[in-house]
């Protein structure tokens, strides 16, 4: 149950009663929800803001539960805010490093899962290169599984902490549009973005160099676009993405001098989005590159509002799938 208070109110949705039990075992992409349960996971989430915001930071609905954050990819934001997430709702915590594991000696996803599954945690958080490793390793374990990010497939909570971060910055989602520009191809967060705002029917814009355009995006977006001053007329919403080195090579772009030029935010460029228009990022960001610095540090990013968004959104995900007194 979402809190209100440190000392144990009860939860409250929308229309002021309890929030409806959460009918999914595992969250492992934004696919698998329908519409209500993304407002309903939003709503919850909006209820653990003040839970962070005050002096104690805690409510222990998840008190005796244990939870196993599982990174095979290097992560800052996504890992701390999940570990901060577990602690503030009373779960033990644990951070497995995969470089010192048995993984690193040739240990097999299943094996690994079987070996966890063993220690009977009641939810793993599992970040993977490769796309569908999460869905497999929930399909290993008796306990929850969240996505935290999988190959260039999905990372559901991402999505529903941007969606919130614009709902608490524009009071609303419905009419608005969202252009989301950069490296769409290799992007886990562009993918999630589109399903989750694609389901509640919001205006979606992808903006990216043809060879950065993954097959079958018109289908996902509501337009898409090469020029980029074009696809931000009139955006009340602006999410960049990383250009992802580490794919990105020479052979698709020719220099991130030239990306810049082209597909950088600056302030020539974000002067075609409307003047209330936000700024947003997932991280980590490459300034120059996707991003002016002046951009990202000004007063219409809300970058650090995501991270803090990021928290809530984890808490409440953690808190559907694990409801207090539920013995699994």
């Amino acid at each position: 149950m979402a809190a209100t208070s440190p000392s144990g109110n009860p939860a409250t949705g929308t229309a002021g009663g309890p929030f409806p039990p959460f009918s999914k075992r595992h969250l492992l992409g934004i696919a698998d929800l329908n519409p209500v349960e993304i407002l309903s996971l939003l709503d919850r989430a909006e209820a653990m803001i003040p839970v962070s915001r005050q002096e104690r930071k805690s409510y222990p609905t998840l008190s005796g539960k244990t939870q196993i954050n599982l990174f095979f990819e290097n992560s800052t934001r996504t890992q701390a805010s999940f570990e901060i997430a577990g602690k503030r709702l009373g779960a033990l915590v644990v951070n497995m490093s995969v470089r010192t594991s048995s993984v690193a000696k040739g240990e097999t996803l299943s094996d690994t899962a079987a070996t966890l599954n063993a220690m009977r945690p009641d939810v793993i958080v599992v970040r993977h290169s490769a796309s569908g490793a999460v869905e497999l390793l929930s399909q290993k374990v008796s306990c929850s599984v969240v996505n935290a990010g999988d190959g260039a497939h999905e990372h559901p909570t991402q999505a529903l902490l941007d969606a919130l971060t614009i709902r608490q910055h524009k009071k609303r989602l419905e009419g608005l549009t969202v252009a989301i520009c950069g490296d769409i191809t290799n992007s886990r967060v562009a993918r999630s973005n589109l399903l989750l705002l694609g389901a509640l029917n919001i205006r979606t814009r992808v903006i990216a160099p043809r060879n950065l355009l993954p097959a079958g995006v018109e289908h996902m977006a509501t337009e898409v676009f090469t020029d980029m001053r074009e696809g931000l007329r009139d955006a009340d919403v602006v999410m960049m993405l990383r250009l992802q080195h580490e794919r990105a090579n020479g052979l698709m772009i020719p220099s991130t001098r030239e990306y810049y030029r082209f597909y950088g935010l600056d302030a020539e460029k974000l002067a075609f989005a409307k003047p209330d228009a936000i700024v947003m990022h997932p991280g980590p960001m490459n300034r120059g590159v996707e991003i002016d610095p002046a951009i990202a540090d000004g007063n219409r990013s809300v970058i650090t509002d995501q991270v803090e968004m990021g928290v809530a959104v984890r808490m409440a995900v953690l808190d559907a799938l694990l409801p207090a007194g539920d013995a699994r």
